[in-house]
């Protein structure tokens, strides 16, 4: 007769993702994995299939929780330039945290691409949501004349995640956020 499982699924991916933020994918062992999560390897095998089947599921975590806040924060500003400083300067303190830990999705695009082609729909599903969230923000701000409208909505969009990728990337490299939120502004001045 197959067992119950014994633990709290949603919790070990979250713990797992943690671990996988800070660490990357190879440098995370299946050991490391099991300590953190305080199950047995068996028990990880048997509710993931795999190191690399926790680690899709804790990609679809970010996915589903902070790559999603993120988005909904958009729809929370008084006006788009304040809802996009927001967004952008939200992922920017993120990323600083504990010593430039970045975004776990950009990290997993660096040290997984171009062989991972799972990381690579995951990723792009989050990037191609973001920028559609953004076009339609950049659209909605351009017909009230909020913003600037000679700039596509879509290619401005595309522009804007493209500079918070390249922004996250330098989180790793300098985790401070003073410093990465006045090049917010910088990017920010493309909508006038």
């Amino acid at each position: 007769m197959a067992r119950t499982r014994a633990f709290d699924t949603e919790a070990a991916v979250s713990r797992a993702m943690d671990l996988f933020w800070m660490r990357g994918y190879e440098a995370t062992s299946v050991r490391d994995l099991t300590q953190r999560l305080g199950i047995g390897q068996g028990s990880l095998y048997a509710a993931f299939g795999d190191k690399e089947g926790l680690y899709r599921a804790a990609l679809e975590h970010y996915r589903t929780t902070l790559a999603a806040d993120a988005l909904r924060s958009l729809d929370e500003g008084a006006d788009a330039r304040s809802a996009i400083r927001t967004m952008l300067v939200g992922r920017v303190r993120i990323a600083v945290e504990d010593g430039g830990r970045g975004c776990l999705a950009v990290n997993a695009v660096c040290e997984r691409l171009p062989q991972d082609a799972s990381v690579r729909r995951t990723v792009r599903d989050m990037q191609d949501a973001s920028r559609d969230a953004l076009a339609e923000v950049l659209r909605v701000a351009a017909e009230r004349g909020e913003i600037a409208a000679r700039h596509d909505p879509h290619t401005q969009a595309a522009f804007l995640v493209t500079f918070l990728n390249g922004l996250l990337v330098t989180s790793k490299i300098t985790p401070d956020a003073h410093a990465l939120e006045s090049l917010v502004e910088v990017a920010l001045s493309t909508l006038d």
